[in-house]
């Protein structure tokens, strides 16, 4: 469960609060290579940049974009691309966002709402992909239906019970105390507007206060380490409140050993061929299943259409296949979902999920061995725990190495995040990282796109980070459809930007080492330079090395 929301972000609030109280033509481009000398940038990013920043390019903006625009503007331009469908194996997504209606994959052999599976494929009415979760919305983790149902071996079962004992009690705390902190900082808050007369005020307003009382003096102490984490306190009230309804779901459904989610489904999860099961209807069932929509915006919002935000590439069409819950998901639906994908005509699958537990493993291995066979790519989010998945308690399925030192596929693309800013803190504290598991790193910090009810907002994780490169994959294959999906694989890998920057790694100074050994790669993905390696291939000029060094 690769969700958008940064424990590490929260907890570091709550011990903060506490300890106060509270196509095939050549090209005559040359890519970049040498970014050892851009400087560091020392300004704070403008709004337009913070909307748009994994865009940009390091040489020129000296922020640690793809380098987008820059691809549009000297390589595209006006050239005209094959159309390439990218599914988004999530947890559905908004079909009639403003951004995103115009981008959508219609099933063009099935009538829609007539009941009946009128193009033979095994699913009703699937017009713009296929839920496998039908009504249910909440989930318990993996481990902890492992529990429920007495699944795995006894080895696997004690570590998860161990687990459980740790993290119920521990979710149930950071619920209480955020509730705390939420009252202590919208009661400073109403404090200090009935001071100011006004409803919003800066946090100059907020310092030329001069306290009366002690409240007020609180207060004031209060709401001045609040502004550290947000721009303004209404901000940080709806950060706390997200967090509060985090640890909400933790207690009364992630981590409650007695709910089950999947019983509005109706099949037997453990059993593959219990179908077929959910519906034809892809959307998002509630507001705040936005994690499939934003996904969606990155990677193929209509591009200068004058509203929202440009998606990295044009010429997609967006297949939806919700399969992702409110807590883990279940290894058939990820396996059932790539073969929908497979069969229908996806070229790319963008799987922006991941569990530590995955009883039936071999059922997603077996499905993503079947899309290497269909050349289809499929590219997958590190996770966003902090950690280093070479260590091997640190499991992240899928994976394309089956807890292995080789991998077993060459169509499954691994992808860490990183943050807007060059230098030491470049790789998002949150980003799983590991020099032979994570193959890549590309922007996920804060990056701005579609929500819901055609809104939008920046959200940040592995999860968008995925999707920015299945963007990059889609833009290769639209100008260069002759390449494999292992090809494409290898191209994003080999002409991503390289660096001899020294990183921090899970927001963590004392955890310091160089960007080239937190993933196989050691590369920054660069939509410029790849288009470029694209095309020497594509017409024989150059060959790509080994990805398996």
């Amino acid at each position: 469960m690769n969700r958008t929301y940064n424990k590490l972000s929260f907890l570091s609030l709550s011990a903060a609060l506490f300890l106060m109280g509270c196509g095939s033509t050549a090209l005559v481009s040359t890519p970049v290579d040498n970014i050892d000398s851009v400087p560091l940038k020392v300004a704070e990013l403008t709004e337009t940049e913070k909307k748009n920043w994994g865009h940009l390019d390091l040489i020129k903006d000296t922020i640690p974009g793809m380098s987008v625009d820059k691809a549009y503007d000297e390589i595209i331009k006006n050239r005209k691309g094959k159309t390439v469908v990218v599914a988004v194996l999530d947890s559905g997504m908004d079909l009639e966002h403003e951004d995103l209606k115009g981008v959508l994959w219609t099933n063009s052999d099935e009538i829609p709402n007539n009941g009946k599976d009128d193009d033979g494929n095994g699913y009703v009415d699937d017009i713009h992909g296929y839920n496998f979760l039908g009504k249910s919305y909440n989930e318990q983790l993996e481990y902890v239906r492992m529990l429920r149902l007495n699944i795995g071996d006894a080895s696997e079962r004690a570590e998860a019970r161990l687990l459980l004992d740790k993290e119920y009690p521990e979710a149930v705390q950071n619920k209480q105390q955020y509730e705390q902190i939420f009252q202590v900082v919208k009661g400073a808050d109403e404090l200090v507007k009935n001071e100011l007369g006004k409803e919003t005020y800066t946090k100059k307003d907020l310092l030329s206060i001069e306290p009366k009382t002690a409240q007020m003096e609180q207060s004031v102490a209060v709401l001045t380490q609040m502004f550290t984490y947000g721009d303004s306190i209404t901000e940080v009230l709806e950060e706390l409140e997200e967090g509060i309804t985090y640890f909400t779901d933790q207690a009364n459904y992630n981590l409650n050993k007695d709910f089950n989610g999947r019983e509005p489904v109706g099949d037997d999860p453990y059993d593959i061929d219990d179908v077929p099961y959910g519906n034809g209807n892809p959307k998002n069932m509630v507001d705040t299943e936005s994690h499939g929509t934003h996904v969606a915006g990155i990677i193929a919002a209509k591009r200068n259409n004058g509203i929202g935000m440009n998606g990295v590439a044009k010429n997609v069409e967006i297949m939806s296949i919700r399969a992702v819950p409110n807590g883990d998901e279940y290894d058939k639906d990820i396996a059932l979902g790539i073969r929908y994908a497979v069969d229908n005509g996806a070229s790319i699958i963008n799987c922006s999920f991941g569990k530590s537990f995955s009883p039936k493993a071999e059922w997603v291995y077996d499905a993503i061995k079947y899309a290497a066979s269909k050349n289809v790519l499929i590219v997958h989010a590190a996770g966003n725990d902090g950690d280093d998945l070479e260590i091997p308690e640190n499991r992240n399925y899928p994976n394309d190495d089956m807890d292995s030192d080789s991998e077993f596929v060459d169509n499954l693309i691994t992808v860490g995040a990183l943050s807007s800013s060059y230098g030491s803190k470049m790789v998002a504290s949150f980003s799983n990282y590991g020099k032979q598991r994570v193959d890549v790193f590309a922007p996920g910090d804060a990056i701005y796109s579609t929500m819901p009810n055609s809104e939008y907002e920046f959200q940040g994780g592995t999860s968008m980070a995925a999707p920015a490169v299945a963007g990059v994959a889609a833009l290769i294959l639209s100008y260069y459809p002759d390449l494999s999906a292992s090809q494409v694989k290898s191209i994003i890998m080999q002409s991503g930007l390289r660096t001899k920057t020294s990183v921090i790694v899970a927001g963590d100074e004392t955890k310091a080492t160089t960007f080239d050994k937190i993933s196989k790669s050691g590369k920054m993905v660069n939509a410029y330079n790849a288009l470029i390696l694209a095309d020497n291939i594509s017409n024989g000029k150059m060959t790509l090395e080994s990805n398996s060094k």
